[in-house]
């Protein structure tokens, strides 16, 4: 592999056919770069889809009243169902695999929220004290929602980072109040939210936003995440949920529209099926262009070989062992492929890498990557594809007669 002679005859080969290994090792290199983007160009698609489902519980079911529109055990359609506390903790205690659960008042969500001389307009949501798990609310200074404020009707709040920064700027907002609506909440806490602009929210108690907005026990939505987001066991859940209130509420159970029941671990199966779909598509398409690569190398070994038809002959006759000319075709074909390869690769890297420090993200594509296993996997596809590409040329090579090659034009 290192011998000075063999990588001397590699670099005068090399340099007597400039335009032709270019052509080729571009070819190879252009491969490579395509692969590498595209996989990253992947990634950044999945993350921006996983962002769609806000970072925060993709594995979730949601819960809605709604109205009947079939008859029912001599009951008409045109019944609304209303979803009450009651059944948000019957269903919180029965059915299996809930991991985290959460309720919300269905009530006006913006309101004009000040301190002092400070005001703007923010989201006012209802919650329990699980929904900091549902919507990856993470807790920067003082605390979240917790069950003593729901049972003991609290007028206390946690609000978003870009809340605190509007409102108190730099001063520390815990134990201070704010006024939301007419009603003063005192915050116990600010947190961090990475989904989808969920920062500029400020979380009260249920059980405070129904008395305080005179709801009765109503809620609007009921939310739980589950421990599983295999689509089979999801499906059993809302079929039990389904079931549950139907027998409640006294309405035909295949009826969709008297409660709604979303199960947003098959939307999300669906999406991420789909990237995979895609991430198959563009292996198959790198490997495609790999392919084609190889053969533009192993064409231009052919060539090499049959140039020098006549020095293999002489180099045979003189006593080279047909391991040694295999040895140095698949050799420089190996060096061709590799060092465009590896070009590539790096080009492609290095794109990947600018996107993501120009940070051209949106709703649908974030944090491009690719995988440094991936990365290593690439290069030793590449050396194999070389191995392959000179192989045939090679074996060619040997079968060569001293006495023919020296008869050759």
């Amino acid at each position: 592999m290192f011998d000075r002679d063999n990588w001397q005859e590699i670099f005068q080969t090399i340099k007597k056919n400039r335009l032709r290994t270019f052509l080729t090792a571009f070819s190879v290199a252009w491969g490579i770069f395509i692969l590498i983007v595209l996989l990253g160009a992947g990634t950044g698609l999945r993350n921006g889809a996983q962002s769609q489902f806000g970072n925060d519980a993709a594995n979730s079911i949601w819960v809605e009243g709604g109205t009947t529109s079939m008859a029912y055990k001599g009951m008409k359609p045109g019944r609304t169902i209303q979803l009450t506390n009651t059944d948000y903790n019957s269903l919180r205690g029965s059915v299996k695999d809930i991991e985290y659960g959460s309720s919300v008042y269905r009530h006006r969500q913006n309101e004009i929220i000040t301190y002092k001389k400070e005001k703007g307009s923010f989201i006012v949501r209802s919650c329990q004290p699980e929904h900091c798990m549902l919507e990856k609310a993470n807790v920067i200074k003082g605390r979240f929602i917790n069950k003593y404020d729901i049972m003991e009707y609290r007028k206390v709040c946690a609000i978003g980072l870009p809340v605190k920064e509007a409102l108190f700027k730099d001063e520390d907002p815990i134990g201070k109040f704010i006024n939301a609506g007419g009603t003063q909440f005192k915050v116990v806490g600010y947190f961090h939210d990475p989904g989808r602009g969920d920062n500029d929210r400020i979380y009260v108690p249920v059980s405070t936003a129904q008395k305080a907005y005179n709801g009765k026990d109503h809620l609007g939505t009921i939310w739980f995440s589950t421990k599983t987001t295999d689509t089979e066991k999801s499906g059993k859940m809302v079929e039990e949920i389904r079931g549950s209130l139907a027998r409640k509420y006294n309405f035909d159970p295949t009826d969709m529209n008297a409660v709604g029941v979303f199960d947003n671990n098959v939307e999300y199966n669906r999406v991420m099926n789909m990237l995979t779909g895609i991430k198959i598509f563009v292996l198959v398409i790198g490997i495609l262009t790999l392919i084609a690569g190889m053969v533009g190398v192993s064409n231009i070994m052919m060539i090499i070989v049959k140039e020098r038809t006549k020095e293999i002959g002489v180099r045979k006759a003189i006593g080279a062992t047909p391991g040694s000319i295999v040895g140095q075709i698949i050799q420089e074909a190996v060096f061709i492929t590799s060092l465009s390869g590896y070009i590539g690769l790096v080009l492609g890297i290095g794109l990947i890498e600018l996107v993501k420090k120009i940070g051209i993200d949106s709703e649908f594509f974030k944090n491009p990557d690719v995988d440094f296993e991936m990365a290593i996997w690439s290069i030793v596809v590449l050396i194999v594809v070389g191995a392959i590409a000179g192989f045939i040329p090679a074996m060619k090579a040997a079968r060569v007669q001293p006495v023919e090659a020296l008869r050759a034009d």
